[in-house]
């Protein structure tokens, strides 16, 4: 059983403890968080330390692999990058809940979360440090770039593509081989019949791009 440090210790890390501990193919040795001291607990496992100590506490703790149980898809980006530097022996594990239903010739990226009731469809690629989150539904032969995400029951046609750092928000769907630019955010509830652009904000029924944003901006 790989021995793991994960990187956050609030509300996502929680999901993520919990379909680890399910998963039952891991042991969390540790969690590493920037804004709370070493000694605080969550779901019984102990902040060891700052992502600044990760290769020590990687020794120490006889780490072989690392998640990143942030949300916010920028910042999962950022810190993934750090820890490749700061601690390139570890791998990136997936977390994938049992009740997940992943189906023949599906790619999943190291450092990706597939939550409960998720279903991805045939041929499908996922790219790292992804976030599907529960009972999100990715139809077949979905592209999913690095570090982007799908909140809860968001539903994709086949062939849809969505660029590094895109955010899905809660119950959006987006119609057969539709395209999703790079940071780009399409907001809750909408369905999407047309591309979305680069850096784009797009929302409504049909959704229409409202604004553009930059990277790096706050959408959760």
């Amino acid at each position: 059983m790989d021995r793991v440090l994960v990187i956050g210790a609030s509300g996502h890390a929680k999901v993520v403890l919990d379909i680890l501990e399910k998963q039952a193919l891991h042991q969390v040795v540790g969690l590493l968080d920037d804004f709370k001291p070493a000694g605080t607990t969550l779901f019984g496992y102990e902040v060891v330390g700052s992502v600044s100590e990760v290769a020590q506490l990687a020794a120490r703790h006889q780490a072989d692999g690392v998640l990143v149980a942030i949300g916010d898809n920028y910042i999962r980006s950022q810190l993934a990058a750090r820890l490749k530097s700061l601690a390139p022996q570890l791998s990136f594990i997936t977390a994938v809940h049992p009740s997940a239903q992943i189906a023949r010739g599906v790619t999943l990226g190291g450092g990706s979360v597939v939550m409960a009731g998720v279903v991805i469809n045939s041929d499908s690629v996922i790219g790292e440090g992804c976030i599907l989150n529960t009972n999100s539904s990715v139809d077949h032969d979905n592209r999913l770039g690095s570090f982007s995400s799908l909140a809860p029951r968001v539903a994709t046609g086949g062939n849809v593509s969505l660029g590094d750092g895109s955010a899905i928000g809660i119950g959006a769907v987006i119609l057969h081989g539709r395209k999703i630019g790079q940071d780009a955010v399409v907001g809750a509830g909408s369905v999407v019949t047309r591309d979305v652009p680069d850096l784009a904000v797009a929302y409504g029924v049909p959704a229409k791009v409202v604004r553009t944003r930059t990277v790096g901006e706050k959408y959760l």
